[in-house]
């Protein structure tokens, strides 16, 4: 079985942690400096008022004037996204995190351990913690689970162990990872339920809707079973430093940052092996945090290319700040390179290929850099031609 952990608005129920009062009133996750002004997710004060998220601040705010905006803080979601991550890790949890939220696991090898499939879930929500309010689904297939997580109440485990796609017909296209263009074109054609577009000629939905159409169909149609890529152990390399008071000079932050990475680079547990990404945070003077992950062309352990790469950042900070952060994400597997006194030919340029496969999977995750696998040239359906199949050598 695959099973889902979904803990709904995970980024605003972060950010009122230091703010808990707001919990019980109407209040909803501001948009960032720059963007477009949309509501995160909201809180069940602000939801009965009649506050939704994406919804405009202005509509919103004209439905509740009472409602509290919070303001973002990326680097503390990010911090406690990690430490649940770890809390499961550590009940024996193979994870993959798919974002910010929602995590998929395994449960075959992990039943035994617990006792049986229901044990192992209650397990994985107990090492959550109950103030999240964390939800389950268990299934066959990886959509299923994320639907019946999101079906499920908080606390729930709901394991759905027959006739997936049934359960899945009456639930609402939203939960389709498609364009919200493409949803709204199915909901103006009448499709508004997974089964209405389940029900449809596969041919018909992949010539008006395109690939991202078909694979949406497939999924209500709950053809794909998807597998659980666990990530691999996490390296908690990371410093931090406190100002005595607001600092906003560039000159200052540069020399700050410097010191964090002769903290970082010193550390014993890096085991002299290069860095390859990065994340920088800062704790802003007015609230809320910043954060930005900078991922390198070229593992490296130089701490002067360390320094230009995530130095840029510095420029990107919205406010002053009052603390700091430096963290090392990702390290390369090897510590040294062999040279060779004549390299074969084409060695250098394979070298290469392979350097920049591993930063986009760095950059973008494990099934980001894949293969195209004819299977069926014969067919008058391009999407049906061809398979793109995850490369992870």
């Amino acid at each position: 079985m695959i099973a889902c952990l979904l803990i709904p608005g995970f980024e605003l129920r972060a950010a009122l942690r230091e703010r808990p009062a707001l919990a019980l009133r109407p209040a909803a996750l501001g948009p960032a400096a720059g963007e477009e002004p949309l509501l995160g997710p909201v809180t069940a004060a602000a939801e009965a008022a009649g506050v939704q998220p994406g919804m405009r601040l202005g509509e919103a705010l004209s439905l509740c004037p009472d409602l509290a905006l919070v303001e973002q803080d990326p680097a503390t979601a990010e911090h406690e996204w990690e430490e649940l991550l770890k809390r499961l890790e550590d009940s024996g949890f193979a994870v993959e995190a798919a974002a910010v939220g929602c995590v998929y696991f395994e449960t075959r090898g992990i039943e035994r351990l617990y006792g049986g499939l229901e044990p192992a879930l209650k397990r994985a929500l107990a090492a959550v913690g109950p103030a999240w309010e964390a939800r389950i689904g268990a299934a066959e297939r990886r959509f299923a689970a994320l639907a019946a997580a999101h079906v499920a109440r908080s606390g729930q485990a709901l394991i759905v162990s027959d006739r997936p796609r049934d359960f899945i017909a009456p639930l609402p296209l939203t939960l389709l990872p498609i364009d919200p263009q493409r949803r709204e074109e199915l909901e103006e054609l009448g499709v508004r339920r997974l089964g209405q577009l389940a029900g449809l000629p596969g041919a018909a939905v992949a010539e008006r809707l395109g690939p991202d159409g078909r694979r949406a169909w497939s999924l209500a149609r709950g053809e794909k079973r998807g597998k659980v890529r666990a990530r691999k152990v996490a390296n908690d390399l990371a410093e931090t430093l406190e100002f005595p008071e607001a600092v906003a000079n560039e000159l200052t932050l540069r020399r700050a940052l410097g010191s964090l990475l002769d903290r970082l680079l010193a550390q014993p547990e890096r085991r002299d092996r290069a860095v390859r990404k990065l994340a920088l945070s800062a704790k802003l003077v007015g609230g809320g945090s910043w954060r930005r992950t900078v991922t390198l062309r070229d593992a490296t352990a130089d701490r002067d290319r360390l320094r230009v790469a995530v130095g840029v950042k510095l420029a990107e900070l919205p406010a002053p700040v009052t603390r700091l952060g430096l963290e090392l994400v990702e390290l390369a597997q090897t510590v040294g390179r062999q040279l060779e006194l004549v390299q074969p030919e084409g060695l250098e340029l394979r070298a290469h290929l392979s350097e920049g496969l591993k930063q986009v999977r760095a950059g973008a995750g494990s099934g980001a850099v894949c293969s195209v696998l004819e299977v069926a040239p014969w067919s008058r359906i391009p999407e049906q031609r061809a398979l793109l199949v995850p490369r992870d050598d």
